[in-house]
């Protein structure tokens, strides 16, 4: 049991859950040891300070985070941290995390809109040793400064043109910063199984027995899950899944898609290529193909599910998904008269890394 926490690939998705790996050291799921240490504040704070701490900024800007207008929606867009550092305070026993980054989000009023965001947030650690699993909080103690949202590019050039002078742009401004606001500076949770090792995220705090909902039940699995949520591709869109890493070779990222709307294309491409992918994309650069090889993909068919693995040598990938006419093989219609141009594709999707 021990040794299976040890391996790279058993990461969490997110920072605070490196304390599962504290927590196998001292004795994960004994019940000799979950009463003294959920009773005890100043041993949770030690664990966590002493061993996960540091690792909250390597974690944080390890993969893009998806963005909802709301809690159960679809994902419409990305945040991508770009830079990242903590201040450990012990005797107030807070971590503030100072973060900046940059990302894509779309609104039918706007289309496409590329922006800037940075904000520090004070976080008061904690978890919870339940009888069947690991419950890890990054609770929200206060917002010390921000999030300070600059939007950059905006695809639609009547809400572009009137960002600067009209109400609109107060509109435009203020969704962008309710979606990074909200979605960043609200906390987490992270929930690790015992039997499984099935790490689960979600914003939010989320208290035991109820588990964070995504759309692939992955109960019984031993893969590490990358991401597990739904995301919305309008017509001339794109979503940068990841990226994703392969730690060692004879590993494999997989895939499993379920399209409902138009087919789309799922394209793999390294983490050099994809970064400079969406940065053209979400600072409104002419749409085009890659800027380098794709190494796998295919069409993804709507209305069913797709399976799908990679095997690749060891890096660090994107997943991109396009419903645009300028890269893969599919070639999405516009619609005369449709406000959003064409069909809109609404992707569920699971991603983890498997063993040979």
């Amino acid at each position: 049991m021990i040794s299976r926490f040890f391996r790279p690939s058993n990461l969490a998705p997110s920072s605070l859950a490196l304390i599962v790996f504290v927590l196998a050291v001292v004795g994960v799921g004994c019940p000799c040891l979950r009463g003294p240490v959920n009773a005890s504040p100043a041993l949770r704070w030690w664990l966590f300070s002493t061993f996960g701490a540091s690792k909250i900024c390597p974690e944080l800007m390890k993969r893009g985070i998806g963005l909802k207008v709301q809690d159960q929606g679809p994902s419409v867009g990305r945040f991508y941290p770009g830079s990242c550092r903590i201040e450990v305070n012990s005797e107030f026993q807070v971590v503030t995390v100072h973060f900046q980054g940059s990302g894509y989000a779309f609104t039918p009023v706007s289309k496409r809109v590329g922006f800037t965001c940075s904000a520090s947030v004070q976080y008061r650690p904690d978890f919870f040793m339940a009888p069947d699993a690991v419950y890890v909080w990054g609770k929200v103690n206060r917002i010390v400064s921000g999030p300070t949202f600059k939007l950059g590019y905006v695809e639609d050039p009547l809400a572009g043109a009137a960002a600067a002078v009209t109400p609109l742009g107060i509109v435009a401004n203020s969704f962008g910063n309710q979606i990074a606001a909200g979605e960043l500076t609200r906390g987490f949770t992270v929930v690790q199984d015992y039997d499984t090792e099935s790490n689960s995220f979600a914003l939010g705090v989320v208290k035991p027995p109820h588990k964070p909902r995504t759309p692939y039940d992955v109960a019984g699995s031993e893969r590490h899950t990358f991401g597990n949520e739904t995301i919305e591709v309008h017509y001339n869109q794109r979503d940068f899944l990841g990226p994703f890493e392969v730690v060692e070779n004879g590993q494999a990222i997989t895939m499993k898609y379920f399209v409902q709307g138009p087919a789309v294309d799922a394209m793999v491409v390294t983490r050099a290529v994809g970064e400079a992918w969406r940065q053209s994309y979400q600072q409104g650069q002419r749409l085009g193909p890659p800027p380098g090889p794709v190494i796998a993909g295919a069409p993804l068919a709507g209305g069913r599910e797709t399976l799908a693995s990679y095997r690749l040598p060891p890096g660090q990938y994107y997943v991109v998904i396009d419903n645009t006419a300028y890269a893969g093989t599919v070639a999405p219609r516009a619609i005369p008269l449709d406000p959003l141009g064409g069909q809109t594709a609404r992707i569920s999707y699971l991603a983890q890394l498997a063993e040979e």
